[in-house]
């Protein structure tokens, strides 16, 4: 099969957008130029979803007949603009370096990014792609080596014509780790201090959401209650739910995708069980005697649709509700950090709190033991009352020096 006619450089383009309704790809771009041999009218069109799409395919066109760009290159998404690249991208790195590169783009930059064409990703968009990835518990390193890859295949369509300017350039998102480990400090900086803090939250989101939608208020005190993820807690089916021993099989959770937001199996590929605590039991109970299939989600949105962290913030505009009940830091995240913190005060041993978490490190997991003040004292009280135990009345005493 011939390859498609493309705008030969330097030639003038006449370009026009149609509008078709009743369609999938409702929106027909087309440049039309003249052929400097044989004179020739010649024309190149696509169809796409949006407007938007049908001007980055136009400017991507004009572009190449400029400055001699790839036109095919110039319309790509980034998945398959980067694997196209990818060679040139990463070139002159160690092999030692391109292992955790090239799986920094396939597990972390394809699943967020990948289906946005290269002329329309945005600092932005880049933004809340590498702040997804600290909210799902990615170390620093792993962060690092995604973006990473990321700035080097954007700089190459720098270097392609494609784009002005790198767009994966962004800074700030190492401040994240630095409060993680400012929490040494401040223990209860990321988690809410009492059940009355989280009920008050619960409602407040309530409140400000539209429709005043009361499974906001469910969403997050399980959350909390079970130390999960908003993803998991979306991906919570009723066959999931053992009610005779009050236990949660965490198999699944919802994350983004190239089509929107899907379900796939849990961080680390491994299902794991979690309690279901008395306070959090009368909100899943109703929830399974409103369902009528095993399949069914114990939890969506007001439209029954699934659930995300950004889907959370954006309908109970959470920065708002939680800046003004004088919690300005939480995010939507930190109500797995609340459930992690009042097991481990609850002394959750750390073997066991590392299950419920599923985490595949213990280091991570002792994260979350912050002993409060009391608590310290408690254990000193503990130990001397113990070794007074054993002491033998008659026997040799510890004497001061």
């Amino acid at each position: 099969m011939a390859s498609p006619q493309q705008p030969p450089i330097g030639v003038r383009l006449a370009t026009d957008v149609e509008h078709r309704p009743g369609r999938d790809r409702p929106y027909r771009a087309r440049v039309r130029w003249t052929d400097p041999t044989s004179k020739r009218r010649m024309s190149k069109s696509t169809t796409v979803a949006t407007p938007e799409e049908a001007q980055a395919w136009i400017d991507g066109m004009a572009s190449a007949a400029q400055g001699g760009v790839d036109p095919v290159a110039a319309t790509k998404r980034l998945a398959e603009y980067g694997e196209s690249v990818m060679t040139l991208a990463l070139r002159g790195l160690e092999r030692k370096t391109l292992d955790p590169y090239l799986a920094g783009w396939r597990k972390r930059v394809v699943p967020t990014l990948g289906h946005i064409p290269v002329r329309m990703i945005t600092n932005g968009a880049v933004d809340r792609a590498v702040h997804s990835w600290i909210a799902d518990e990615y170390s620093r390193s792993t962060v690092k080596n995604s973006l990473a890859v990321l700035v080097r295949v954007m700089e190459q369509a720098v270097r392609d014509g494609i784009i002005q300017r790198n767009p994966a350039q962004v800074t700030g998102w190492q401040r994240e780790y630095q409060r993680a480990a400012d929490e040494l400090d401040d223990p209860r900086s990321l988690a809410l201090p009492d059940w009355e803090t989280l009920t008050k939250l619960a409602a407040a989101l309530v409140d400000r959401s539209a429709n005043h939608f009361t499974g906001w208020a469910d969403v997050v005190i399980f959350a909390a209650c079970t130390a999960a993820r908003i993803g998991e807690v979306s991906g919570v089916r009723a066959e999931d739910i053992d009610r005779e021993t009050w236990m949660w099989t965490v198999r699944r959770q919802t994350t983004p995708s190239p089509g929107g937001l899907i379900d796939k199996g849990t961080k680390g590929k491994r299902a794991r069980t979690v309690p279901l605590i008395e306070e959090v039991r009368p909100i899943v109970a109703h929830r399974l005697d409103a369902v009528t299939k095993p399949d069914s989600r114990l939890f969506t949105g007001p439209r029954g649709g699934r659930i995300s962290t950004a889907v959370l913030r954006d309908a109970t505009h959470w920065d708002e509700v939680v800046t003004t009940l004088g919690f300005e830091h939480l995010r939507r995240h930190d109500l797995r950090h609340t459930g992690l913190t009042w097991m481990a005060d609850a002394g959750v041993p750390v073997h066991v709190l590392r299950k419920i978490a599923g985490h595949g490190s213990l280091t991570t997991t002792q994260r979350y033991l912050h002993p409060d003040r009391q608590s310290i004292t408690d254990a000193g009280t503990a130990l001397s009352a113990h070794l007074k135990a054993r002491r033998s009345p008659g026997g040799p005493q510890l004497r001061a020096v």
